[in-house]
């Protein structure tokens, strides 16, 4: 197999890449000492599956730039195959704020194919391909140079095999009429909301259980300092503060450094120095603030009025639809959103584009009274009301 250590064998690549109809993608990174991912290793094959149709791409080489990926990224004509894209996604937006485009995600496409759940690529070798996978590297420092041959062959099967694996789901989704599908979600994945934390929205992240919109603003304030420090130093959130930290800080409110010292789950780095001043100036900026701008918790995390026996049978028509239509439940519908349902909230995935069809309208119907749920043999069946 071919590593390739330089922009210029890149662009040769990608050139050949640029004639065919697709091209799969797959990286090898880490992420437990940063805050943004780092990218150690990008695979890609052409059409064929065969490892001669591969190569590796070492992006930690001194002479590489991606900028010839890029632009395979932004030629429409080429399909970008991908597995399980998200995390890769947030890599390249990351590095140069571009999306594959167009983009097919084959764990989306197994999931509306009746391969069930957030299907692993293994599994769908083994399921399609009837090929086993070796993934006994998939835990190796990715950083470390040179490369063992079995972390090149593991690295580079990743994409090999994806290609077997494209073909097959592409010929299912177009028998299935479901192309359209694939390409709804893909085009959600590409959505930089995704893969931007604004500092302000962090502590959204944060389960709390105060409604006290004061205490909710120190939250705010904190969260938003971490997040700022972590992308600033490329040091993960948990390295400057964890979220049970924050929430003891924002209960504690401290106003000086002996009053930090005292916290029971502030690190001990974060007791002095920049991130100890960071801290106070936080709680300091809640005190001058106007009571107007606190945050509340979003009406997703209010106690919803929950018609339990309406969000049961939501339950038994999700699975009905499921099975009927060879699509897994949680891409359909999660049970947040079947208890929203049954609470008289309407503006949900679940309502919209494909979802509708499969499920949507009739849970509308099931809600407003004009069907009800009966079983027949195995099967549910809806009846007119």
């Amino acid at each position: 197999m071919k590593t390739l250590m330089s922009e210029a064998e890149l662009n040769e690549f990608c050139l050949k890449a640029e004639e065919h109809p697709f091209v799969t993608v797959d990286t090898e990174f880490l992420r437990e000492r940063t805050y943004y991912s780092k990218l150690c290793l990008l695979q890609l094959a052409l059409p064929g599956g065969k490892p001669s149709d591969a190569v590796l791409v070492d992006t930690l080489s001194p002479a590489m730039d991606l900028k010839p990926l890029y632009r395979l990224f932004q030629n429409t004509s080429v399909v970008k195959v991908f597995h399980a894209a998200r995390q890769d996604l947030e890599i390249f937006w990351h590095d140069a704020k571009i999306f594959p485009t167009p983009l097919f995600d084959t764990q989306v496409a197994a999931m509306v194919c009746g391969f069930g759940e957030q299907v692993g690529y293994e599994t769908l070798v083994r399921r399609i391909l009837k090929e086993e996978v070796d993934k006994s590297s998939r835990f190796t420092d990715w950083s470390r140079r040179p490369l063992t041959e079995a972390q090149k062959n593991y690295a580079i099967s990743d994409v090999t095999h994806l290609c077997g694996v494209y073909l097959f789901l592409k010929a299912e989704l177009e028998q299935r009429e479901r192309v359209s599908w694939v390409v709804e979600e893909t085009l959600m994945l590409s959505n930089p909301a995704i893969y931007d934390v604004m500092p302000l929205e962090a502590w959204k992240r944060i389960k709390t259980r105060t409604s006290s919109t004061k205490q909710l603003a120190h939250v705010r304030e904190l969260a938003a300092f971490r997040e700022i420090y972590a992308q600033s130093k490329n040091v993960p959130r948990n390295r400057v503060m964890k979220d049970d930290a924050i929430l003891e800080l924002a209960s504690t409110k401290p106003v000086t450094l002996e009053d930090l010292s005292k916290s029971r789950l502030i690190l001990r780095e974060a007791r002095k120095g920049e991130i100890a001043e960071g801290i106070l100036e936080a709680i300091k900026t809640v005190a001058v603030m106007d009571p107007e701008t606190f945050p509340i918790l979003p009406k997703i995390n209010e106690k919803l009025q929950v018609n339990p026996a309406l969000a049961d049978l939501l339950r038994v028509l999700l699975k009905a639809k499921s099975e009927q239509s060879d699509v897994a439940q949680k891409m359909i519908a999660n049970v947040a959103e079947l208890d929203a349902l049954a609470a008289g909230e309407r503006n949900l995935p679940s309502l919209k584009g494909w979802r509708l069809g499969v499920f949507g309208a009739e849970a509308l119907r099931l809600c407003n009274g004009e069907v009800g749920l009966a079983v027949k043999g195995n099967k549910v069946k809806l009846f007119e009301l």
